[in-house]
């Protein structure tokens, strides 16, 4: 009896080893455990509903052939000292070397149209002398500059290739919500196109001391000097924003990146593809925000609209009447509680319109007929 009991020991643990083994070297010879309500390891169960993670790869590979990455060279010029050209100068010091120096910078652009625009940002083709865009298929080609706007940090370029062009569509940045996942397409450090993903982490970001007319989409999906100009897409792979900034002590990512929406730069594209500038509405006043100390001091119960603290010469504000003093509470029925709301109403008013001002003058409502002039070109423009 011991003897048989021992052998069935042997062979039970045999049985095990065996068992142990194979489940961990050839799990696939095993009958799928799943009809015994187990799930083996190799197997996934996404939940209903979840994102498959094909999804992000498809939009990536729906965008990507879209994004370009720009090569711009500029020639830096430094100033001929007059004593470079005196001979006793040049005895005790020699000539000295004022070859015009290159400059080289790396950035990213979005093609938008089947015929070669591109657009990015300003910042990444200013000043340049020389500007190369290479497409994700490999070709390269020289491009010119159409038109560029310092005020929202946009640009347009054009190249001439034959063959297809791949355009981007467009998105809706208007439906998206805090959460999103999106994708940042781009050339960070010049490594070549490279995407990253994240999360849209706030929307309507504004008074960062970026650009004038500011209404940021804020992203913790990476984005790297490089990526400036590129691609900030959805998970339809359809662009919704331009990136264009990052918050960065060290000038790597932190996870604080801004685009600029999608529906800004195609109204600024669309001006600067038709008339190569872009052109807005101007009052000539400036303002301040009005804090509750503020409409205190100026008897007003509740501190909505802004403090006009300047008014420029010859301007609308001063044709219309308006003083330093006044508060602007709203353009054409459309209420004004912040500068950037007044800056943003006026700007997209076309110049020559007559709008309806509403003030508060030493405690009184009033309302002045004021025509809306053109807005004057940055000085960097």
């Amino acid at each position: 009896m011991r003897k048989h009991w021992l052998l069935f020991t042997q062979t039970v643990t045999i049985a095990l080893a065996l068992l142990f083994i194979i489940h961990t070297l050839k799990p696939e010879l095993l009958p799928n455990a799943a009809h015994n309500g187990v799930v083996t390891l190799h197997e996934s169960a996404a939940p209903a509903g979840a994102l498959p993670i094909t999804g992000l790869s498809v939009a990536a590979k729906k965008a990507m052939p879209s994004v370009v990455n720009i090569f711009t060279r500029t020639t830096i010029r430094t100033p001929v000292n007059p004593l470079l050209d005196d001979p006793r100068f040049r005895f005790f010091f020699g000539d000295r070397d004022n070859t015009p120096q290159q400059r080289s910078s790396l950035g990213s652009g979005v093609i938008v149209s089947s015929d070669g625009f591109i657009l990015t940002n300003h910042h990444v083709v200013e000043a340049a002398d020389q500007i190369e865009v290479a497409l994700a298929d490999g070709r390269k080609a020289r491009a010119h500059v159409i038109g560029s706007d310092p005020e929202t940090d946009l640009a347009v370029i054009k190249i001439d290739l034959p063959g297809s062009i791949p355009a981007i569509t467009f998105g809706h940045p208007e439906t998206a919500h805090v959460g999103d996942i999106v994708l940042a397409i781009g050339n960070p450090f010049g490594v070549g196109q490279t995407v990253t993903m994240g999360i849209i982490s706030a929307l309507k970001r504004d008074h960062l001391g970026l650009n004038t007319f500011e209404n940021f989409i804020q992203t913790d999906a990476a984005i790297n000097p490089g990526n400036s100009g590129g691609a900030l897409v959805d998970t339809n792979g359809n662009l919704i924003g331009i990136n264009s900034a990052i918050y960065s002590p060290n000038g790597g990512s932190l996870g604080i990146g801004f685009a600029i929406p999608a529906s800004t730069a195609k109204n600024t594209m669309e001006q600067i593809m038709q008339y190569g500038s872009v052109t807005r509405g101007w009052i000539g006043a400036g303002i301040q925000e009005l804090t509750p100390e503020l409409a205190g001091s100026f008897n007003v119960d509740h501190p909505n609209g802004v403090l006009i603290t300047e008014i420029v010469r010859n301007s609308p504000a001063e044709q219309a009447g308006m003083k330093t003093g006044d508060i602007l509470t709203a353009i054409d029925s459309i209420s004004i509680n912040d500068w950037s709301a007044m800056l943003d109403t006026i700007a997209n008013l076309p110049p020559g319109k007559a709008v309806a001002i509403k003030l508060v003058r030493n405690g009184t409502e009033i309302s002045l007929p004021v025509k809306i002039g053109k807005r004057p070109k940055p000085r960097d423009q």
